[in-house]
C-alpha cells in the first residue's frame, strides 16, 4: 500500500502507463499554433491600428501565414506578376526549429508504451497538418501567394529534422530521478548467462558515424599523421570558429548602425519617417532579418562579402550598389567604391580563429598526437567550417523579386572557400603552438623551437643593440674609445 500510494498510478508500466499518440499529435498541433501566433499577432495589431488599411482581416491572416511560411525557407510568389520571393526570415526559422526540437525531445523523453506511429512521428505530422492549412488558406489572391507542393514539403522536411535531432537528444540523457514504474524488474544476476554479462552496450549512431569518419578520411594517413578519437574535438572546433564568425558579423552590423546614426546623414532615420504604423512595421521585419544581416556581416568579413541585386557586390575590397529598396537594414550599407578603412574587417577571422586553435591545441597535448596529427585535425575543423558557412550564406540569401532583385546575399561556395582558407591559414600554426605551450619542454621537437626562439631573440636584442649605437653616433654623444679598454 505504502509503494502504491508512493508514486503516480499513470507511471505504472501497461495500458494506464501507455501515452496516447492523440497527446502527441495535439503536441505538434500545439507547437505549430504558438509559432503562428508569435507572427500572426504583430501583423493583425498592425492592421488593427492602421487607420486605412486596404486588406480585410483575411487578408491579414493571409500574410500573417505567409510570413510564417517563409519564415520555414518555403518559397512565396510576390505581387500580381507572382515574383519568386525566397529570403528566408531566419529569427522565425530558428523560432520554429526551437520548439519543434523541444517538443521532440519532450515526447521522446516520455515513458510509457506508445503505437508505433506514436511520438514524434505524431508531433510531425500535428504540425504538417497546420502547415497545411496555412498553405491553403495562402493559396489565393494577396501579396504573397503560396504553391501548395513546394511549401509543404519544404516545411515537412524542417520538422522532421528538428523533431527527429530533438527525439535523438534524449536518447541517452535520463534524469536520475526516473518514475519508479519506468525502471525494469529485478532479476538476480544469476538469470544472465555469461555473454550478456560481458557484453558491453551498443553503439549509437555517433559512434558509428565517428568510425566511418575515421576510416573512410584518416585510414590511409600514416600513423603519425593520424588524431586519435578526434570527432569531439574537431566539431567543438568548428562550432568555435563558426560562433566566432557570427559575432565578427554582429560587430559589423552593430558598427555600421553607428557609423549611420553619426556620420551617415541620417539615412536610417529617412527610412523611418512615415508615421508611426509603418515605422513599427519596417522595425519588426528589421528585427526578423536581423540574423540575415548578421551572417552577411560575417561573409563580408570574409572577403567575398555579398549582392543586394545582380551585378552588384558589398566587400571590404570596394563596393559597387545600384539603387536598393528603401529599408531600414539596407541604409546600413556602404557608399559605392574603395574599400580604404573598412579592409580592417578582414582581421576578424583572424580574431574569431584563436579560440578554435587554442581548443584543438588543448586536445593535442591531452591526447598525444604528434604536430602532423595536430595540423590535419586542425584541416578537419576548417573544411567542417567552411561547410557550416556556405550552408548559412546558402539559407541567408535568397531572391526578393524577380529581374534586378533576384540575387541577394553571399555566394555559398565563395564564403565557405574563405571560411576554410582563413582558418586553415589561422588555426593549423595557432594549434601548434597552442599544442607546444600546453606540452611544455617535453613536447617532441620543443628543443628545435626553443632553438629557434632563442635565436630570433638573441637577433631582435642585437638589432636594437646596433639601432641604440647608430642613434648615438648620429647624436654625437657617442662614448670615446679609452686608450685603457682592451
Amino acid at each position: 500500500m505504502t509503494q502504491l500510494m508512493g508514486r503516480p498510478i499513470l507511471e505504472v508500466p501497461g495500458e494506464l502507463g501507455a501515452r496516447p499518440a492523440l497527446a502527441d499529435l495535439l503536441a505538434g498541433v500545439r507547437t505549430a499554433l504558438v509559432g503562428l501566433a508569435v507572427v500572426g499577432v504583430p501583423v493583425l495589431g498592425l492592421w488593427v491600428v492602421t487607420p486605412y488599411a486596404d486588406d480585410d482581416a483575411a487578408g491579414a491572416s493571409r500574410l500573417a501565414g505567409a510570413l510564417w511560411l517563409l519564415g520555414h525557407g518555403a518559397p512565396l510568389l510576390r505581387g500580381g506578376a507572382g515574383a519568386p520571393l525566397t529570403v528566408t526570415p531566419l529569427l522565425i526559422g530558428l523560432l520554429a526549429v526551437v520548439q519543434l526540437f523541444r517538443a521532440g525531445a519532450r515526447v521522446s523523453a516520455r515513458r510509457g508504451l506508445r503505437s508505433w506511429w506514436g511520438g514524434p512521428v505524431a508531433v510531425w505530422a500535428g504540425y504538417c497538418g497546420v502547415a497545411v492549412v496555412v498553405v491553403v488558406h495562402c493559396v489565393g489572391a494577396g501579396l504573397f501567394r503560396t504553391r501548395v507542393l513546394p511549401d509543404v514539403l519544404v516545411v515537412g522536411l524542417l520538422a522532421a529534422l528538428a523533431v527527429t535531432a530533438g527525439a535523438r537528444s534524449t536518447r541517452e540523457v535520463r534524469e536520475p530521478d526516473e518514475p519508479y514504474g519506468a525502471y525494469e524488474p529485478y532479476e538476480p544476476y544469476a538469470s544472465y548467462g555469461p555473454d550478456e554479462l560481458d557484453e558491453p552496450d551498443e553503439p549509437d549512431d555517433s559512434d558509428v558515424l565517428g568510425a566511418v569518419f575515421a576510416s573512410r578520411l584518416l585510414g590511409r594517413l600514416p600513423e603519425h599523421a593520424r588524431p586519435a578519437d578526434c570527432a569531439e574535438a574537431v566539431r567543438r572546433a568548428a562550432l568555435a570558429a563558426g560562433a566566432g564568425l557570427v559575432a565578427a558579423g554582429g560587430v559589423l552590423v552593430a558598427v555600421a548602425a553607428v557609423s549611420d546614426a553619426v556620420t551617415g546623414g541620417g539615412r536610417g532615420m529617412a527610412v523611418l519617417g512615415r508615421g508611426p504604423t509603418a515605422v513599427a512595421g519596417l522595425v519588426l521585419l528589421a528585427v526578423v532579418l536581423l540574423p540575415n544581416a548578421v551572417l552577411w556581416g560575417a561573409a563580408y568579413a570574409l572577403g567575398p562579402g555579398f549582392a543586394v541585386g545582380e551585378g552588384t557586390v558589398v566587400a571590404p575590397g570596394g563596393t559597387a550598389l545600384g539603387p536598393v529598396p528603401d529599408f531600414p537594414l539596407f541604409a546600413l550599407l556602404p557608399e559605392s567604391g574603395p574599400g580604404g578603412w573598412r579592409l580592417a574587417a578582414i582581421a576578424l577571422p583572424v580574431l574569431a580563429g584563436a579560440v578554435p586553435a587554442v581548443l584543438l591545441g588543448r586536445a593535442a597535448a591531452r591526447r598525444a598526437w604528434e604536430p602532423a596529427a595536430t595540423a590535419v585535425a586542425a584541416l578537419l575543423a576548417a573544411l567542417l567550417t567552411g561547410a557550416g558557412a556556405a550552408a548559412l550564406g546558402w539559407l541567408s540569401g535568397g531572391a526578393l523579386a524577380g529581374g534586378r532583385m533576384a540575387r541577394l546575399g553571399p555566394v555559398p561556395w565563395w564564403a565557405g572557400l574563405a571560411a576554410a582558407g582563413w582558418f586553415v591559414v589561422v588555426v593549423v600554426p595557432g594549434a601548434l603552438l597552442a599544442r607546444y605551450r600546453a606540452l611544455g619542454p617535453a613536447a617532441p621537437g620543443a628543443g628545435v623551437l626553443a632553438g629557434l626562439a632563442g635565436r630570433a631573440r638573441r637577433s631582435g636584442w642585437l638589432l636594437r643593440a646596433r639601432a641604440h649605437g647608430a642613434v648615438l653616433r648620429l647624436s654625437g654623444s657617442a662614448p670615446e674609445a679609452s686608450e685603457d679598454r682592451p
